[in-house]
């Protein structure tokens, strides 16, 4: 009789996909390696502590019983006990059919630990498979959701939804990268690859685990940052470039394909873990809307939850007007980011970097909300609105009397006049409303300056996903 072959190993298997997360060697079982469809391990990465799990996608698709869920319990008690994150690795078809309500309790227990550990450590979920069902809902409970190619996030597949609704769709489109990544916000991070998205929550557990001291190691290089914003105040421009050299390296940006006209993102600034929320001229002129402003608020409030300190990037015309918005929530959304900036107790310094007008300019981190200090550019407007549309109406009637010939230059006389009264970066460092005019090529050496003068702080709550 032929001898049989060393066993085929499958990479979906838990002790590999944990294997290639964590540090070598580092790797230590917290859980027994059962029938559950469930490991837990205690490990590494690049030295940091960490608690990580893995559902098991041989075993029935990696669906979850009584007894996997009590080890992912277990896994998130014990990262809260010692204080370090925990990183789950999805690939299930959600509650085992079979144990019927058993199961479903046990899920709810799962949820259960993640609300309790929410805001006291670190959360973040890799899905690598199909993650349905409770399955689902696990991974949207934690902080961050990182999701690889093949990667599908849905309560329900396509199979339920054609029977309920007659949709015909397919599992990539109800739940892949791009249905979340672009529509529904569900995931923070798409990956190119399940390697890349083990990369990915490497540096993501990097910046959380090693926030580096509240103080500035060595020179902040200096760089002039205004040759990166166009010559023409009314033009749009992206802003990522802006962010990235104010950065030491460029950041890892969250969320990045929706609601794209704010940005948010984790990257260290003189070495220390610092959070981004900037306006991004480019998409939307960088107006502020219901969606973006859900976005930023609940990435103000993990920064909170966690100590991190924000730097916010200001060039805002305002909010975007429209009946659409108005229906679709932007007073109650737009509520949510005026309480997380007025609730964050970290150090927050704002920049702005040409204007901040109307109800946006109070919502991106203002110092009426408590912002740590307040910078401005050279040139910058800070006001209800452009001085130039507010003539417009403040003065319509006078304007329209003027001959033409001369309006033009009566116009741009009121503006500045009345830029000089009510507006304006001069009069808002006057009412203290800005702290200080500061040029763009000092502005590295000064926020970091801020942020590590401010007392640190860290928010006691948890981090709700809004």
């Amino acid at each position: 009789m032929a001898a049989r072959g060393p066993r085929k190993i499958d990479p979906r298997e838990p002790e590999q996909r944990l294997a290639a997360l964590l540090d070598d060697g580092s790797m230590e079982g917290i859980t027994p390696v059962d029938t559950s469809g469930l490991w837990a391990v205690r490990g590494k990465i690049d030295g940091a502590k960490v608690i990580a799990f893995c559902t098991d996608a041989t075993r029935m698709g990696g669906a979850m019983g009584a007894a996997g869920c009590h080890h992912i319990v277990a896994a998130i008690d014990t990262a809260v006990r010692e204080r370090v994150p925990v990183i789950g690795l999805w690939h299930s078809g959600g509650a085992r059919l079979a144990e019927g309500v058993e199961a479903l309790d046990g899920v709810g227990n799962v949820f259960a630990a993640m609300v309790r550990a929410s805001g006291r450590i670190p959360q973040i979920s890799v899905v690598l498979g199909p993650a349905a069902g409770g399955a689902a809902y696990g991974p949207a409970l934690t902080d961050i959701v990182i999701m690889a190619p093949e990667g599908r996030v849905f309560v329900t597949g396509p199979d339920v939804v054609k029977s309920v609704t007659g949709e015909q769709v397919d599992m990539e489109s109800l739940g892949g990268p791009t249905a979340h990544g672009r529509k529904s916000g569900v995931v923070h991070v798409v990956a190119k690859s399940e390697e890349d998205a083990l990369g990915r929550a490497r540096r993501l557990v990097g910046l959380f685990s090693r926030p580096g001291i509240a103080g500035i190691a060595g020179m902040v290089d200096e760089l002039d940052l205004s040759t990166l914003l166009p010559e023409q105040r009314n033009r749009a421009y992206d802003v990522h470039p802006l962010i990235n050299s104010l950065l030491d390296e460029p950041m890892e940006e969250l969320q990045a394909k929706w609601a794209p006209n704010i940005v948010i993102g984790l990257g260290r600034l003189a070495g220390r873990s610092v959070g981004i929320v900037a306006n991004n001229p480019i998409r939307l002129g960088g107006c502020l809307d219901s969606t973006s402003a859900e976005k930023a608020s609940r990435f103000v409030r993990m920064c909170d939850a966690f100590g991190i300190p924000l730097l916010v990037i200001v060039d805002v015309p305002g909010y975007l007007p429209g009946v659409g918005q108005e229906w679709d929530g932007v007073v109650r959304r737009g509520a949510k980011l005026l309480h997380a900036f007025a609730e964050a107790v970290v150090p927050r310094v704002t920049l702005v970097t040409r204007k901040a007008f109307g109800g946006a300019y109070i919502a991106m981190n203002s110092k009426s909300l408590g912002a740590t200090a307040v910078f401005a550019w050279p040139g910058a407007e800070v006001a209800v609105m452009g001085a130039k549309a507010a003539v417009g109406i403040l003065h319509r009637r006078t304007l329209a009397a003027a001959p033409d010939d001369e309006r033009e230059a009566l116009h741009a006389k009121l503006a500045e006049e009345h830029e000089r009264v009510a507006g304006g970066v001069a009069r808002a460092v006057e009412l203290g409303v800005v702290d200080e005019i500061i040029t763009p090529t000092e502005t590295r050496r000064r926020v970091a300056e801020a942020l590590a003068s401010a007392p640190a702080g860290r928010g006691a709550h948890g981090n709700i996903p809004l």
